[in-house]
């Protein structure tokens, strides 16, 4: 396992190691000794899987009680992984990242709890398998608009063509609500 850190607090991209032969590949896509070394935590509570295809666009998701910590991974597939750092206390808090991820580069995610999450399909199907280290909190369970002007996440969206949202998403709020929002409650 090969760990890189990336221009965001705490985010992490993690390159598995493969084995192949004339039978295939075999990997690891986790490991709870190895990616403790590299503080990721080994206390997952859930695992999430989405099959999906091109041009769906899910997110930006975060939740204000039990933020959840994420491990994502591309069994099939790639898609542009996107996220916003919501945490008030941190040197990139407001800012967004993203990069693809690719079941062909054999790399990981890893997202500490406190970020907006969101992913957009750029292959015709998308197998996405993500652990989560907080269970889904309905109660607390928010969108941060994907297309806000602040965060200006670069999605590599077809031209003409919009991204396929579910009800939810395409009701996300503004950045300046939000974090208008959490500084009400520090």
């Amino acid at each position: 396992m090969n760990v890189r850190k990336t221009q965001m607090d705490g985010v992490l991209l993690v390159q598995r190691a493969v084995c192949a032969d004339e039978r295939g590949t075999f990997e690891v896509v986790w490991n709870a000794a190895e990616c403790a070394k590299f503080g990721i935590p080994t206390n997952f509570a859930q695992d999430n899987l989405i099959v999906t295809r091109r041009g769906v666009l899910r997110g930006m998701h975060y939740q204000s009680r039990l933020p959840q910590g994420k491990l994502l991974t591309v069994l099939e597939g790639e898609v542009y992984d996107a996220a916003v750092d919501m945490r008030p206390d941190s040197p990139t808090f407001g800012k967004a990242w993203g990069a693809v991820l690719r079941a062909s580069d054999h790399e990981s995610l890893w997202l500490p709890p406190g970020f907006a999450h969101g992913f957009e399909a750029l292959s015709e199907r998308v197998v996405y398998l993500y652990k989560v280290t907080q269970p889904w909190d309905p109660e607390r369970a928010h969108v941060l608009a994907w297309n806000d002007p602040h965060t200006a996440i670069p999605w590599p969206l077809v031209a003409g063509q919009a991204p396929i949202l579910s009800e939810k998403d395409r009701e996300g709020r503004s950045w300046a609500d939000v974090s208008r929002e959490m500084s009400q409650h520090c």
